[in-house]
């Protein structure tokens, strides 16, 4: 009975290596904490060896670029750790930015008109929902068909014409700065965003229910987690940020056009997977997600004041993104063999 109780605690160990590693190893030596340094690291040497980077000027303008990204990658990091992928989220953009301007072009008024464009980008993430968990297609099958849909009506909506009125204490509001600084007020709103999905994700019961389901969503669904239900949730989720982005871009630019977005969702995509979020699912978090959002932006605006035309900057930004890839896979299997050695020695 005594080596029997005894043993227990050393099979458990095996069973789950981790446990025994202290707290703080556990906090910083992941891989979202490894884009964190190396995104402070880039901000540092930024400051120091790029004219112009460290002013108000360059920060307003970096956060505002990133902003309809950090706003689509909180909901589109829920998705992913399931297991499951959006690329319909940039159409959405266009589809929500042309609604709305056709819709003020009418007489609507703003704020309904607003309300409107988040319904139609909720109803498009249900519509993706509903085929990938209902009709159970494949989630990249049905949001590429999704993507020319949604892009197929922006574009018509408007053809080849813009609208530019819009309200001005609206466009003052999505372009003012924070008393003064070069922190733009919008940030705000996605900070507010930010701990809500924050919340959600890593301190609920849902949230648990969202890792479970990428770990394996067969065994998710035996321990009483709503994974059909769970998943639409998300790609409405998906859907609703992707119409604030298109609010976003329409007041920040003053104007309303239908190839809006075009390319986005794959911005998104490259900086959750740069942040941590595994492609397979079942680990990620929203912290990493948006270290990979800003890590992206600021390579990008150090890149562009140095004079680095924008095709290199994708070059670069793709090498980065697969060398994060290949590093995440490096790190697993070296994970797994010395976890299979532990296991070995001590059985």
């Amino acid at each position: 009975m005594t080596s029997t109780a005894s043993s227990m605690p050393s099979a458990l160990y095996a069973q789950y290596p981790v446990s025994t590693r202290p707290l703080w190893r556990r906090i910083l030596g992941t891989r979202e904490m490894a884009i964190i340094g190396l995104l402070i690291l880039v901000i540092v040497a930024s400051c120091l060896f790029v004219p112009n980077f460290a002013s108000q000027q360059t920060m307003y303008y970096l956060l505002m670029d990133q902003m309809s990204t950090l706003m689509i990658a909180l909901p589109m990091t829920m998705v992913m750790i399931t297991g499951d992928i959006d690329v319909s989220v940039g159409s959405m953009v266009g589809l929500t930015c042309s609604a709305l301007g056709l819709l003020y072009s009418i007489g609507v008024p703003f704020t309904v008109a607003m309300v409107i464009v988040i319904v139609i980008g909720c109803v498009g993430g249900f519509l993706n929902g509903i085929l990938v968990t209902r009709i159970t297609l494949p989630a990249l099958a049905v949001t590429i068909g999704t993507m020319a849909l949604f892009r197929g009506i922006a574009v018509g909506l408007l053809g080849t014409n813009a609208i530019t009125s819009f309200p001005k204490p609206w466009t003052d509001f999505a372009k003012a700065k924070l008393f003064g600084t070069g922190i733009p007020v919008a940030l705000l709103v996605f900070l507010a965003l930010l701990l809500g999905f924050t919340l959600l994700l890593h301190f609920t019961s849902f949230g648990r229910g969202v890792y479970s389901i990428g770990l394996n969503s067969e065994a998710a669904a035996f321990s009483g987690v709503r994974v059909a239900a769970t998943r639409t949730i998300l790609f409405v989720l998906a859907g609703g940020a992707a119409a604030l982005g298109g609010i976003y871009y329409t007041l920040r630019y003053g104007t309303a056009r239908g190839d809006v977005g075009d390319g986005l969702e794959l911005q998104v995509i490259a900086a959750i997977v740069l942040g941590g979020v595994s492609v397979f699912g079942g680990r990620g978090s929203m912290h990493g997600a948006v270290a990979g959002v800003i890590l992206i932006g600021v390579m990008s605006s150090a890149l562009r004041l140095m004079g680095v035309t924008s095709d290199v900057i994708k070059i670069i930004t793709g090498a980065l993104l697969i060398a994060s890839v290949l590093v995440g896979a490096l790190l697993t299997w070296v994970g797994n063999r010395r976890a299979a050695r532990q296991a070995a020695l001590q059985g």
